[in-house]
């Protein structure tokens, strides 16, 4: 039984690992604030005074086809749009609520044009559903450590019924999962303390969502994100682990060292949600080293960005993601099908591998000829990625005492492209 779950998540979760880049997409109704998505809890905004929010949402420049387009330059295979966050506002047509978008002066059903926007541009869906809900009346408030509400004395002695609230979210990701088509990845926010495992019953969910789509994979967040590295996996374990803000130093393996999927979501500047004050945007030089690393160490990147309340994405990460794609164009075939590579880190950058082809990561240039530590004789032929053009593998006199090692020669100074110079090696 142990074996059939580890193979099973190995069939499920292929193309996710060969596809490597995907598009995060955090919106809401925080985008009207414009302080990021989890205003509501940090300045304790109570429902009613939230509800101005719900009353003037009305994105009318929210075109998930430009979205799509975007994330296709950028090259993006993949893509995760919250269907619902942490305040309970609903993207999509529930009958289960009112609190949705086909309730606001916008009148539509924003994930079922989103779904059906990347689906049109060959581009997998996943839809990200919190377990979290600050609007619905059965959730806990009152001591829940990220509740609005959490020290509100009005509430310190008002009775939830939680077994509704979980059957609620249950009955919507049943509508997520049977109303909008195939959906690849189905990415749960977040179990804390108590409210874990069978708090959400998990067994129960994932049983439902296995049976609706059983390609789908899953994040870990139901469970304890640690007991993705555990031996053994329980049914709502998840497929793959999902680090936030951070890059594992060592990739992600469990206790037995067999590699676990796992995908780094990041942001491009400080927020999830659109923060009209945020500027602080990373480079697409950051952001394609961060997708490499990732890759280097068997793992993949999930890049967000947050529309603004009219429903846009800010130039400022669209210009970034523009540039990430130019890179992308020219230099894609060392991300997709990638893992890391069986020879270590060199110093000059990282290494990502597809079965006999080796793909060097050049970040600084150096002085004279490029070490390839433990390559001597392993290399049939060298050529820069963008170009295909050859690169000289060389053993120069000055170095022929390193007999273990190959060089190549690259004859310029400065490195062909500053961001990250790929050369790719064919091995012998």
């Amino acid at each position: 039984m142990e074996n059939n779950i580890y193979l099973e998540r190995e069939e499920r979760t292929l193309w996710f690992r060969e596809a490597r880049f995907g598009m995060f997409i955090h919106w809401g109704l925080y985008a009207i604030p414009a302080l990021g998505e989890w205003i509501r809890s940090q300045k304790n905004i109570t429902i009613e005074e939230y509800e101005k929010y719900f009353n003037e949402f009305n994105p009318k420049n929210y075109n998930p086809k430009e979205y799509a387009k975007l994330a296709k330059r950028a090259g993006m295979k993949y893509a995760v749009m919250t269907a619902k966050h942490h305040d309970g506002f609903c993207l999509f047509d529930s009958k289960y609520t009112t609190y949705k978008s086909t309730n606001t002066k916008c009148k539509r059903d924003l994930i079922k044009e989103y779904v059906e926007a990347f689906r049109g541009e060959g581009i997998k869906v996943g839809l990200y559903y919190s377990l979290l809900d600050w609007h619905h009346e059965d959730y806990p408030a009152y001591g829940d450590r990220h509740h609005p509400m959490r020290n509100n004395e009005e509430f310190k002695y008002k009775t939830h019924k939680f077994e509704n609230y979980v059957n609620y979210f249950h009955n919507q990701v049943r509508e997520l999962l049977t109303n909008y088509g195939k959906i690849d990845i189905m990415w749960f926010d977040f179990s804390y303390d108590d409210m874990t495992g069978e708090r959400w019953q998990a067994t129960k969910l994932m049983k439902m969502v296995r049976d609706l789509q059983p390609h789908i994979i899953v994040d870990n967040r139901l469970d304890d994100k640690k007991n993705i590295k555990k031996a053994n996996l329980s049914p709502y374990t998840g497929d793959f682990d999902s680090p936030e803000q951070i890059i594992p130093p060592k990739g992600v393996v469990d206790e037995n060292g067999n590699k676990v999927p796992w995908e780094a979501c990041i942001t491009l500047n400080n927020n999830w949600g659109y923060s009209a004050f945020d500027k602080d945007f990373k480079s697409s030089k950051q952001i394609v080293r961060a997708l490499v690393e990732c890759v280097s160490k068997n793992g993949n990147l999930i890049l967000n960005v947050g529309p603004d309340a009219n429903g846009e994405i800010p130039k400022e990460s669209s210009d970034i993601l523009e540039e990430v794609g130019n890179w992308m164009k020219y230099n894609g075939e060392s991300i997709y099908k990638c893992q890391a590579s069986m020879y270590e880190k060199p110093e000059w950058g990282r290494y990502t591998q597809n079965e006999k082809n080796l793909y060097c990561h050049i970040y600084d240039r150096g002085i004279g000829y490029l070490n390839l530590n433990n390559l001597r004789d392993k290399v049939e032929f060298a050529t820069l990625l963008k170009d295909g053009s050859e690169i000289e593998i060389d053993f120069p006199w000055m170095a022929e005492e390193f007999v273990k090692d190959a060089f190549l020669n690259l004859k310029t100074s400065k490195l062909p492209d500053e961001i990250d110079t790929v050369i790719k090696l064919k091995l012998i």
